[in-house]
């Protein structure tokens, strides 16, 4: 069934990202746009669609005054708030370009993306980020202005300013400049693999038609609450979580943090969530915890409950026929089902998940409670989603189907290859990596091994390249990395970990030597025993991290098992060329990794 759009903002009635926003006002302008939390009053505030504009106008009268030109590249570097939407506008209205930044990130590596897009202005959050600057601010010349969200007492740069004070009372109208659609509207870093972050530009046309794809997969509309948490540095948050919900007209809920997350969902109870695996993860690990601390007959209950809820999916999907085991559903649903969704809001019709695989147990599990979640694929280059299952054709086990307007075949060695209007300008100041992503015809390389199926479902098998996938989402170029560990001759051998984990760990060979000559620095014993405390895994990861230096700020070791037994080729766990045999490797030391992830 087609969906109904006829709410919706088309890519050709706004044309631009900035003229999304100004359809939208003209539209729905006293409609409510966003909710956030007023830490100052410990309040919830609500935003109007004209109010937002009004703001957005402020914010461009105060950009005006820095001698911005059309095309300077601007960066935002915040939680996600009113503010970074206001931010995003008003740059994106005069034609500037934003350059998104992770809160978390390592100043070193947000300096050099500061320098290799050339920024002009900088907006922080909280003074306490300017400050973590410190040994970075000598490579921060480009910068004509940088912003704090927050009081300042002194500034300790002639550059630095509170936005409440750099603001005018007034802004007067918003400004929206006659904008190609194809003209580049952002520029979104991401991990390469040479360890240095690759800008990928993508244009207002590439997001705009990508957000409006999305809408046809599912119906969007103004009575939708979306709750936001994950970072709108991510693509997937910033297309479906913002231009998207503009398009639509729903209304946002800033979460107050990931750790308040919970509380945040049974008091504003969303229709709709948008996540990578990772909090799907948390919730399922806190439902299991709470159901092993239980009664047996509890757990047992649960199970049925799953049980009986995926046969009612397949049922419903209308891949299996009726079963009596149905009859069940109505009360387990009253017992079970709606009491664990209600810890969600009890009020989701879906949610979705993207920028990693969803563990099939964990898909399940959500399924079989009744919540319909929805997988899907794409990557920052194709800004993002190139594939999704629908409400009414969802197979778990797939990233379901093209999104409409995008193309997808399967190229050499199985290479899932995606054109359409979604497809990257390319990457910035990069003209061979980009070459290399993207062929002669358009069709881009996604680097992921796949198969579809008769009815054009996707279901990705591996990659060509080695990049580990963690579960938040974040994409780690292991070799590299591995390379860098090793130019510390205390480590002989190295494999990292982290493909659908939280965070990554490593594996290692150590050199006995040079082994030997630490412990003795250390005053520590130099036998087996002494590579197992945690004084000494303490001390070996920041031998890591010491190596790990150019690389993002999330490529971050957190846990090491160490051994003295050699990886050869007559072990199994080389090839001839001295390559890990990474399948080989992992079966070996299986225990060891349950054990550096035991509890997350």
């Amino acid at each position: 069934m087609a969906a109904d759009l006829s709410h919706a903002v088309t890519p050709e009635t706004a044309r631009t990202l900035d003229g999304l926003l100004r359809e939208r006002v003209r539209r729905t302008p006293e409609a409510v746009a966003y909710r956030d939390f007023n830490r100052v009053h410990a309040n919830w505030r609500d935003f109007t669609w004209a109010q937002v504009d009004r703001q957005v106008a402020r914010w461009q009268a105060a950009l005006e005054g820095e001698g911005l030109q059309p095309g300077d590249r601007v960066a935002v570097m915040m939680r996600n708030s009113p503010e970074w939407v206001v931010f995003d506008q008003a740059a994106l209205g005069l034609g500037l370009v934003v350059v998104p930044l992770y809160t978390q990130d390592r100043p070193d590596n947000v300096a050099y993306i500061l320098n290799d897009s050339d920024c002009k202005v900088l907006l922080f959050g909280t003074l306490e980020q300017w400050q973590s600057f410190a040994g970075v601010r000598d490579q921060l010349g480009g910068l004509k202005r940088i912003l704090v969200n927050e009081p300042i007492a002194a500034a300790d740069d002639p550059r630095l300013s509170a936005v409440a004070t750099w603001l005018p009372e007034d802004g007067g109208a918003t400004r929206h400049l006659p904008t190609d659609p194809n003209a580049l509207a952002t520029i979104v870093y991401t991990s390469g693999t040479t360890g240095k972050p690759k800008g990928v530009m993508l244009s207002h046309r590439n997001i705009l038609t990508n957000a409006y794809a999305s809408l046809m997969v599912m119906t969007v509309g103004r009575a939708d609450v979306f709750l936001s948490f994950l970072p709108l540095s991510h693509t997937f948050e910033r297309t479906c979580g913002y231009y998207l919900t503009v398009m639509a007209g729903s209304l946002v809920v800033f979460a107050r943090s990931v750790q308040q997350l919970s509380e945040d969902l049974q008091t504003m109870q969303p229709t709709l969530l948008i996540s990578v695996p990772r909090i799907y993860e948390r919730i399922y690990a806190a439902i299991r915890a709470k159901l092993d601390e239980g009664p047996a007959l509890k757990k047992k209950l649960f199970e049925l409950t799953v049980a009986v809820g995926n046969v009612r999916f397949e049922y419903v999907q209308g891949r299996a026929g009726w079963s009596p085991s149905l009859l069940l559903w109505p009360l387990l649903n009253v017992l079970v089902a709606q009491k664990i969704l209600a810890r969600l809001g009890g009020n989701l019709r879906a949610a979705l998940s993207g920028g990693a695989a969803l563990p099939p147990d964990v898909a399940r599990v959500f399924i079989g409670l009744g919540l319909n979640l929805l997988q899907g694929y794409g990557l920052t280059e194709t800004s993002p989603v190139s594939c999704a299952n629908h409400p009414d054709d969802n197979i778990p086990a797939s990233v379901g189907t093209a999104a409409p307007g995008v193309e997808i075949r399967i190229g050499e060695h199985n290479a899932l290859m995606i054109k359409g209007p979604n497809v990257m300008l390319g990457y910035w100041r990069n003209v061979e990596a980009t070459a290399a992503m993207i062929n002669a015809d358009g069709w881009l390389n996604t680097g992921d091994t796949a198969r579809v199926d008769e009815r054009g479902h996707v279901y990705i098998t591996g990659r060509l390249k080695e990049i580990i996938v963690m579960s938040t989402g974040e994409k780690i170029p292991p070799v590299d990395i591995e390379s860098a560990i090793t130019r510390d001759t205390l480590f002989e051998h190295v494999m990292l970990i982290g493909e659908g984990k939280p965070f990554l760990s490593l594996l290692t060979v150590l050199n006995r030597k040079c082994w030997e000559q630490f412990a003795a620095e250390k005053g520590i014993g130099s036998d087996f025993a002494a590579l197992c405390t945690p004084a000494t895994e303490k001390m070996l990861l920041a031998r890591v991290a010491a190596q790990m230096k150019e690389f993002p700020g999330y490529a971050q070791v957190r846990k090491i098992t160490a051994v003295f037994e050699p990886w050869t080729v007559e072990a199994g766990l080389l090839t001839p060329t001295l390559k890990l045999k990474r399948p080989r490797v992992t079966e070996k030391f299986n225990a060891e990794i349950d054990r550096m992830y035991e509890g997350h």
